[in-house]
């Protein structure tokens, strides 16, 4: 790993941690908060890829999990991994990396519409399919009542999406970081 790899994934961090502090909007049905965060998780893995991208996550809740308070709403330390979010905590690293892997993968034909598909895969499909299994089971309730309890935060994760794959694209035409797949 070079000294540009080490700073892109620091970088990273920093703006997931820097997309906390956009307020969190609570929903008063579920306690976890709609955020920022997922956004630079999108960015993470679509602008790094699948290596560097998911290291920046693992990066930043490392110090989440060290007790520096860098998610929404100020919160940080080991106990935010026993919380309702935990599953999409865990489920950060796994999507950056699944986007970053794609965006690699299908770098030659990236465009907007598939730079948004990707960020939808990894970022809402993948993410969710992490977290609410895990927030149902610290709720004790079923899947499918956590399942329509995450139905409220799709419209904000669908533009999210969209920012990330515009951003996507418009650094794979800039400054293109990303090496493609074979």
């Amino acid at each position: 790993m070079q000294t540009r790899d080490v700073v892109f994934i620091a970088l990273f961090a920093a703006i997931i941690a820097a997309l906390a502090v956009f307020p969190p909007i609570t929903l008063p049905v579920v306690a976890v908060p709609i955020t920022a965060q997922s956004l630079g998780v999108m960015l993470a893995g679509g602008v790094l890829g699948a290596k560097r991208g998911g290291l920046a996550v693992i990066l930043h809740l490392v110090l989440v999990a060290i007790g520096l308070p860098l998610l929404s709403g100020g919160r940080g330390g080991l106990g935010v991994f026993f919380g309702p979010t935990a599953g999409y905590l865990v489920g950060w690293v796994v999507a950056a990396f699944v986007i970053g892997y794609l965006t690699e993968k299908l770098w030659n034909r990236l465009n907007y519409i598939l730079a948004f598909l990707i960020c939808i895969c990894g970022g809402v499909v993948l993410l969710y399919a992490i977290g609410i299994p895990w927030s149902a089971y610290v709720a004790k309730v079923t899947i499918a009542a956590a399942f329509a309890g995450s139905m409220p935060f799709i419209p904000g994760d669908i533009i999210k999406a969209l920012i990330a794959a515009a951003v996507m694209v418009t650094v794979k035409r800039s400054y293109p970081i990303i090496t493609p797949r074979k």
